[in-house]
């Protein structure tokens, strides 16, 4: 049954007014359609094509892509979504020719060059449309020409979520233009606030990958020179220690690497570290990828990296943690990745997003992204998008009043990237400021006979690298204690877990800069009524309860454990 969301019918209805106000280009004949990723794109296709052949019986709908794992996808999902549809597959790589098909899903390699056999089409409907190159003669360019020249009167509809090339500027602008304008566009922020697609956070990494001396081609960075920067053993140890650090307790995760050679080596450090891991790359072969996808989305696997795959029309709506460890001044690459961590699954409350290549500083927050954003940073005329936060670190957007990840008020600053050392912090929120959901850090629940401690002491030690915060109780006769290592002075992971227990001890929202500032105000922190310890390989599960009955957690690699 088709029961579209109010925004996916206005899509629908704005499609519909677009092609019934006439007068467009007939060299850009079609309207874009602009849905996020995750935003049910597939099912407003296929109540498209239903709605289409509805008004006429005789109408013929070809709905075409560019790789075989999507035209399987958009097949599959227009039968389930519309089970009677007179609908066929024309996919050399499937295996299957079904030109005479009513509704026919398509492979461009198959039917650019085969008009004969696909036949007049009433409207065309092209999915990832961004994925269309510029030059009007290559093969989009020659298929759509050709069936408007059988059917003169042929509508074209293009879905996407990034309505501007990877490599190149909009897709309704410049010369060799298909698209005429864009008919609706879902706004990203607002369908998470409603519900329909996942939160998406992001946390600073200490690692950051350095693209200083890295060419330029065409826009981007040169593919060789970028894996030969980026593709160093110390920095992928490194990136890979925070990226299980902080996925420990998430479920699917995908890593976009910069090259093979790349996404093997954070292959082979993730599981070093312990967890399942597999590569899927352009080169593996067909069955093999099916193989370790499916084995991922039956939680299988735990982790994918990938380079040149997996970015766009990727399906797996358990990912909740993505690494972006593939440096790159395309806007569209950067929003598809992201994207892959839009959808919602059962359990699944938020997705995390670590960004190694310092790509949210580079394009800013996914759901603020616009094409004019875009072309300015392939052009190189962008500049910085965010500043640093004075109290834990992250960055924000420029025009922030308030950090939504510690709730300071930043200064103004003739110069913000000043405050800190910018190589080591590189955090934008994923969302705009006032989209960022609050939510405790992911993590299994403390088992429940996990005992709790009635804490007696609590105190602030000098160490050597930072501070030991002690939290001590009687266990009988004998004392206990807990002690956990922070280090206010450091960026990213460090700061931010020191920052979250000085504010979860009462001390306030803006924690001190240094461990002096910390060990002076230590007088200003409440002491926990209880706690309560769940021991791991990894990581310990911390639960403490405030005097006001309040619950915080930490989970985090912890520098002691329980005496």
């Amino acid at each position: 049954m088709l029961r579209l969301r109010d925004y996916q019918r206005a899509s629908l209805d704005a499609l519909a007014a677009a092609w019934g106000r006439g007068g467009g280009d007939a060299a850009a004949p079609g309207h874009l359609v602009v849905l996020p990723t995750g935003a049910g794109k597939a099912l407003v296709i296929a109540a498209l094509a239903r709605e289409a052949v509805t008004k006429n019986l005789l109408a013929r709908v070809a709905i075409v892509t560019h790789s075989r794992e999507l035209v399987a996808q958009n097949f599959s999902e227009l039968t389930r979504y519309w089970p009677e549809a007179p609908a066929g597959i024309f996919s050399a790589g499937l295996g299957r020719r079904e030109a005479g098909a009513q509704v026919l899903v398509c492979g461009i390699q198959s039917v650019a060059d085969r008009l004969d056999v696909v036949g007049p089409r009433d409207l065309v409907i092209v999915d990832e449309a961004h994925l269309i190159p510029r030059a009007a003669h290559t093969r989009y360019g020659r298929f759509l020409a050709g069936l408007q020249a059988l059917t003169p009167g042929m509508r074209v509809a293009g879905f996407t979520a990034t309505p501007y090339r990877l490599d190149s500027g909009r897709l309704d602008a410049g010369e060799g233009r298909l698209f005429a304008g864009i008919a609706y566009e879902a706004d990203t922020g607002d369908l998470i606030r409603r519900g329909f697609l996942a939160p998406l956070v992001s946390k600073a990494t200490l690692t950051q990958l350095d693209v200083s001396g890295v060419g330029r081609r065409g826009g981007d960075y040169i593919p060789g020179e970028l894996e030969a920067a980026v593709n160093r053993d110390w920095i992928t140890r490194a990136a890979v220690a925070e990226l299980t650090e902080y996925g420990s307790g998430r479920r699917a995760w995908l890593a976009f690497c910069a090259g093979l050679a790349h996404a093997e080596a954070v292959r082979d450090a993730v599981r070093a570290e312990g967890y399942s891991c597999e590569t899927v790359s352009g080169e593996t072969p067909r069955r093999e990828r099916d193989r370790i996808v499916a084995a991922f989305r039956a939680g299988k696997i735990r982790c994918l990296t990938s380079v040149g795959v997996l970015g766009t029309g990727f399906n797996a709506p358990e990912v909740d943690l993505v690494a972006l460890l593939r440096p790159t001044r395309s806007t569209g690459l950067y929003v598809q990745q992201v994207g892959r961590a839009l959808r919602c699954a059962p359990g699944k409350e938020d997705a995390l997003i670590l960004d190694y290549a310092g790509l949210v500083r580079m394009h800013g927050p996914v759901d603020a992204v616009t094409a004019q954003s875009a072309a300015q940073v392939l052009g190189g005329a962008g500049g910085l998008r965010a500043k640093p936060c004075p109290g834990c670190g992250a960055l924000i957007a420029l025009n922030a009043s308030t950090c939504e990840a510690c709730w300071t008020e930043p200064e103004d600053e003739a110069d913000p990237a000043a405050l800190h050392d910018a190589a080591a912090e590189d955090e934008l929120p994923i969302l705009s400021a006032e989209i960022v959901p609050a939510v405790e850090p992911a993590g299994p629940a403390p088992e429940a006979d996990a005992p709790w401690h009635p804490v007696t002491d609590l105190s602030l030690e000098a160490a050597p690298d930072g501070l030991d915060l002690v939290l001590g109780w009687r266990d009988g006769a004998a004392a206990a204690d807990w002690r956990v290592r922070l280090r206010p002075e450091r960026s990213g992971y460090e700061r931010e877990k020191a920052v979250l227990w000085w504010r979860g001890l009462g001390g306030g929202r803006d924690a001190p800069m240094d461990a002096a500032g910390f060990l002076d105000q230590a007088d200003s922190l409440a002491r926990p009524a209880a706690i309560r310890i769940r021991p791991g390989r990894l990581s310990d599960q911390i639960e403490c309860r405030a005097q006001d009955g309040r619950i915080f957690f930490d989970q985090s690699r912890l520098a002691g454990r329980a005496a």
